[in-house]
């Protein structure tokens, strides 16, 4: 048949209507795979790897169970090369700990203390070392006292912060029990073989060697009170190593040059980081130290230092009075005390016990009955002898001084209403009084500010008017005290005409009559008779010294130039006058 017949044409028609079938050969051919494919039926349920699994699991859980350990699984994990995996990394593990266990614990140092330390120190061998030292640093002093310090470190480098708690021993015991400490321990030709080294260094040298120690031994107090930041909870920290070293070269610095610790003194009150109760112990044990070497440092540094420290907040709590009253008792009780801090009572111009002290020490000694305390008795007892040393002087300008800023704050204490107080204050403005005329002055000054006070100290000086007779004649001020009281009685009079005030008015009356008593009895006392006499012979004599050709001497026409002399014994005077021209040998006629 003709291909180009109708019937050709129709059977070659086009069915698609004009889309064309598009054909992805590969996915047939996978597809075909799949269908071709025999269906096997699949052995125990989806999972194929599941009973390989299981025997896994139970060769791992074998040697798991023996050492009494057991890993989990997950269902996630497979086959069983993760299972021979577990099986090395648990005998690797094994092996180590085998290897950990078998290895040899270090040896347990043995525990030394400070005594068997200190035995083992060669005085020869320190010797030589010093030396040694200060050969190769001649011109260097401050490396030399490092190396010293060093040697004794080494010494002691056994020695452990258990084997030394100084922290627990400064707070637990006694002052008197610390004196010693750790220095005891140290061998006498070791002791002696460091201070007769240390007794050729400078005092500047030996200052900030002392310093620096105390540094070191505030740096590991500090670690044992340290606190955390943004915590008051204090954390105790104990030391890995033991300070006994650093107290011991220490101690035998300020028991050889104990005056440094004076030449240190200003810092200590400057610096913050040398304050506070918590080091207080600290700087007692210095003064301890120092007063072993000279007992007049070790009251110097009570009384400059600790002692106005308890006039402050900080210090005004049971435990520092106790602290502070207990070296100065110690310092009292050392024989030939007294002796010797009143033979030393001014040193190098400064006074041991300074008159702001004195203030202090009035002041916890005679406190209102309100105000007493169980350290109040304590200070009554110390307060005669430190009284008896800060009121001990020469004379002499700066003694003028002295009794000067005692008076000042003795006139203010009269007055302040407490009865013990005011006694005690009047009988020491009296005192001033009878060392030098010029307070007499000082008294002009503050007597109408200080009426009530002034009135307490006219009676002082009336009760005790013998005693007080006797020192103003040794001084020659009973002229001035009749001045004073002549002043005093036109105050008085000049105030009453004016004053309004009934208590004052009182006040300005008694005075008034404590003057006048006063008066009365200076013109019937043989002390101012004789005292009128010494001013009356010493113009005669400088007139005679002046003028030898003015003849014979009339007493009468000498005693009438001098003044109204009816209140004079006149016998007195004439035996005195005439036994007087005998020895220096002038005419005399009465």
């Amino acid at each position: 048949m003709d291909d180009n017949s109708p019937a050709t044409k129709h059977d070659h028609r086009d069915d698609s209507h004009g889309w064309q079938t598009v054909t992805y050969p590969k996915r047939n051919r996978r597809q075909s795979r799949q269908q071709a494919a025999p269906a096997y039926p699949l052995p125990n349920g989806p999972d194929v790897f599941r009973e390989v699994e299981l025997h896994s699991e139970e060769r791992l859980r074998a040697p798991s169970a023996s050492s009494g350990e057991q890993k989990p699984h997950s269902d996630g994990d497979g086959g069983e090369g993760s299972g021979d995996d577990g099986e090395v990394a648990g005998a690797a593990e094994n092996a180590g700990k085998e290897v950990k266990k078998a290895k040899p614990k270090k040896p347990k140092q043995p525990k030394v203390t400070v005594a068997e330390a200190a035995a083992k120190m060669d005085a020869a061998d320190l010797s030589a070392y010093l030396i040694e030292v200060t050969e190769s640093y001649e011109a260097q002093e401050d490396i030399q006292l490092m190396k010293f310090a060093d040697y004794f470190g080494r010494a002691f480098s056994s020695v452990g912060g258990a084997q030394f708690p100084w922290v627990k021993m400064f707070k637990e015991s006694p002052v008197a029990k610390l004196v010693d400490v750790p220095i005891s321990h140290v061998p006498e030709i070791v002791y002696e073989t460091s201070v007769a080294w240390l007794r050729q260094k400078s005092p500047e040298a030996l200052a900030s060697f002392v310093l620096w120690s105390l540094d070191c031994i505030l740096a590991d107090l500090a670690s044992h009170l340290g606190t955390a930041k943004g915590s008051k909870k204090v954390v105790h920290v104990a030391s890995s190593k033991s300070q006994v070293a650093v107290f011991i070269v220490l101690a035998t610095a300020l028991r050889r040059k104990p005056e440094v610790l004076v030449n240190v003194l200003p810092i200590l009150k400057e610096n913050s980081k040398y304050q506070g109760h918590d080091k207080l112990p600290v700087i007692i044990w210095m003064a301890t130290q120092a007063s072993q070497g000279d007992l007049t440092v070790g009251l110097y540094m009570w009384a400059h230092y600790l002692l106005p420290m308890l006039h402050t907040k900080s210090g005004s709590n049971p435990l520092c009075r106790d602290l502070v009253l207990q070296l100065v008792e110690r310092i009292l009780s050392t024989p030939k005390a007294r002796p010797i801090l009143l033979n030393g009572a001014v040193k190098k111009g400064e006074r041991l016990v300074p008159p702001h002290a004195l203030e202090f020490l009035m002041g916890f000694t005679f406190p209102a009955p309100s105000e007493r305390v169980k350290a109040t008795e304590r200070f009554e007892a110390v307060y005669p002898t430190l009284k008896e040393v800060a009121l001990t002087g020469t004379g002499g300008r700066a003694m003028k001084q002295v009794v000067q800023q005692i008076a000042s704050f003795t006139i203010k204490a009269a007055g302040e209403g407490v009865a013990d107080l005011s006694t005690e204050a009047a009988k020491i403005f009296v005192w001033c009084l009878d060392e030098t005329p010029d307070s007499y002055a000082q008294w002009d000054k503050l007597y109408m500010d200080n009426l009530k006070a002034s009135v307490i100290i006219l009676r002082k000086l009336s009760d005790d008017w013998k005693d007080h007779l006797e020192k103003a004649t040794e001084h020659g001020s009973l002229q001035t005290l009749r001045a004073t009281l002549n002043k005093f009685l036109q105050k008085n009079e000049k105030a009453l005409q004016t004053e309004k005030d009934a208590d004052r008015c009182t006040l300005l009356k008694d005075a008034d009559k404590h003057c006048r008593i006063l008066l009365k009895r200076m013109k019937k006392t043989k002390g101012y008779l004789k005292s009128m006499l010494v001013v009356s012979v010493g113009f005669a004599v400088g007139a005679a010294i002046m003028s030898r050709s003015m003849g014979n001497w009339d007493l009468k026409k000498v005693s009438e130039a001098l003044g109204d002399m009816a209140d004079w014994d006149f016998n007195e005077l004439s035996g005195m006058f005439v036994k007087l021209a005998e020895m220096l040998n002038l005419p005399l006629t009465i």
